[in-house]
């Protein structure tokens, strides 16, 4: 097996040595040793790099990826745009039919109508207006709703009288005509259903140029996370992967996490064949509840703008059926992680999941996790770790409107959100991800809202939105890395540099542990290794 040297002098190894020099020792796709700089022979090496000064490390893991829909927008087949308003969103879309005619369906997301001005939801009379003919499927910014025009409200087979998913919301007007705005379990459901329409060939495209897009970012593992409450309609495609994989063709790590709705048979068919280091499925993954902004989430106490006396949100999955599902999937192993927002949702999982611990232990591979977390009860940062649960967290989520949490929880409770600084201090183990595309994959950004928990685009707000909370730089590597290695269930061969892990790395134009955080938008990837292997160059 070729031996090579990947030398730098400012490497990452671990958290307790975040910045030295040193010579990483590669033989096959193992590290096989780490040496101070300049110090291996290189006479017995097949391939030697040397980069200097550029910053070398773990290759990043983002723990919290829906690949179809990243892979999806933006590409060729689907449009990506926030839009300022409905109207904006609509002629957006019609500079996007012209470049694509025909008469299949018009896909894009994006939109947050919260942001809007006014901040009122869409309906699907203003698509009709441009789109009398040519079904409409456009997907918010948090892929949890999704609007429709007539055309494709007729497409899917929703009739006037159509009832929701389980879990799922049809928005009406005041006579009770829908609207076109379907939410949480039935935007996803639908979702998945025009997803299912695009031809096999076209998919196999945009994943490759997705992976391209990763690898380009220093990421080496992806966790592919269902996207759905509700059966049949996860979007993870084991199917691709698979082929892919025969094929020569998955050039990065992907750990798949389908939709937990009672049945183990598919998981435990793909945890039974995929045990190679390349493609796995640790676990599976259901929603709990859906977000605060669209007062979706579940809360302990009402909103502090309710919609109406009482507004707490609500979960998406009956709490004891929830529990019936944990307990099955810990009964056999398997690890679950729970999109979990409101506090409400937050401690219930708390409770369902200790109860699994004590009964059943750990899961066999993966850790269970909740995800997201974003307003919590005091007591329940604590609990987490009594608990033995990973927090699956998103640290660009922080800035993406800093003004909606005190809207819609008030500011006490805002007071409490995102905290990864009071994480660290209870010994909570974080993994980073970005839930992308409900924000872009961008991994200097991932880091840049952890430490500064600033707007990366606009340094917004100054000295950062509960500037309490921030942590350093080497603190959200390692989140980056070993923590979501750990919520994968490959802690033991990802994650750090070390003799004997897998040779995963990534090299960056400046070192991180120096370079001030206002300048991480100009670092960019110089290459990346997966496996030994280069997998992509700058």
């Amino acid at each position: 097996m070729a031996r090579s040297v990947v030398s730098s002098r400012h490497v990452y190894l671990d958290l307790a040595h975040p910045d030295v020099a040193a010579d990483v020792v590669i033989q096959g796709d193992h590290v096989e040793a780490v040496l101070p700089y300049g110090r291996a022979d290189r006479s017995q090496a097949g391939e030697v790099r040397d980069f200097g000064d550029d910053f070398v490390c773990p290759g990043f893991h983002d723990a919290h990826q829906h690949v179809l829909h990243t892979a999806l927008f933006p590409s060729s087949l689907a449009d990506r745009y926030p839009g300022t308003s409905e109207a904006d969103c609509v002629e957006r879309l019609r500079a996007f039919a012209l470049a694509h005619p025909g008469d299949g369906w018009l896909i894009s997301q994006g939109w947050r109508s919260a942001l809007w001005d006014p901040a009122v939801p869409p309906t699907r009379d203003s698509l009709d207006a441009a789109f009398p003919e040519r079904p409409v499927a456009m997907c918010s910014g948090d892929l949890h709703t999704l609007w429709l025009n007539t055309a494709g409200l007729r497409a899917l087979g929703i009739a006037e009288d159509a009832e929701p998913p389980a879990g799922g919301i049809f928005d009406r007007d005041a006579n009770g005509r829908l609207t076109g705005v379907l939410r949480e379990a039935a935007g996803m459901v639908y979702t998945a259903r025009v997803f299912s329409q695009i031809p096999r060939g076209e998919l196999l495209s945009i994943y490759g140029d997705y992976f391209q897009r990763m690898l380009a970012q220093g990421v080496t593992s992806v966790c592919d996370m269902a996207l759905s409450a509700a059966p049949g309609a996860d979007n993870v495609r084991e199917d691709v992967y698979e082929g892919l994989l025969a094929d020569g063709r998955l050039p990065m790590r992907v750990n798949m996490f389908p939709q937990l709705v009672g049945n183990f048979d598919r998981i435990q068919s793909l945890q039974a064949r995929l045990t190679g280091p390349v493609l796995r499925a640790p676990g599976m993954k259901q929603f709990f509840d859906g977000v605060s902004s669209a007062h979706t989430a579940w809360l302990t106490e009402p909103y502090a703008n309710p919609y109406f006396p009482g507004d707490c949100g609500r979960p998406t999955v009956d709490p004891e059926r929830m529990r019936e599902l944990v307990l099955g999937a810990a009964s056999r192993g398997i690890a679950v992680r729970i999109h979990t927002i409101g506090d409400r949702a937050i401690h219930t999982a708390i409770g369902i999941f200790r109860e699994a611990y004590e009964r059943y232990g750990a899961p066999r591979q993966g850790a269970n996790s909740l995800e997201h977390l974003e307003n919590l009860l005091p007591g329940d940062v604590q609990a987490l770790r009594d608990a033995h649960l990973v927090a699956s967290v998103q640290p660009q989520h922080i800035v993406i409107d800093v003004t909606q949490p005190d809207r819609d929880l008030g500011p006490e409770r805002a007071s409490l959100m995102w905290p990864f600084a009071s994480y660290r201090k209870a010994g909570v183990t974080m993994a980073f991800g970005t839930d992308s595309p409900c924000v872009d994959p961008l991994s200097m950004e991932v880091l840049g809202c952890a430490v500064t928990r600033e707007d990366p685009r606009t340094g917004e707000p100054r000295g950062g939105w509960l500037p309490s909370e921030r942590i350093p730089m080497d603190v959200a590597i390692d989140a980056y890395t070993r923590g979501s290695a750990v919520v994968a269930g490959r802690a033991d061969e990802l994650g750090t540099l070390a003799p004997g892990m897998l040779a995963d790395l990534a090299v960056f134009d400046h070192d991180l542990m120096s370079t001030p955080a206002e300048r991480l938008g100009d670092v960019q990837a110089v290459a990346t290794y997966v496996g030994g292997a280069l997998a992509w160059e700058r």
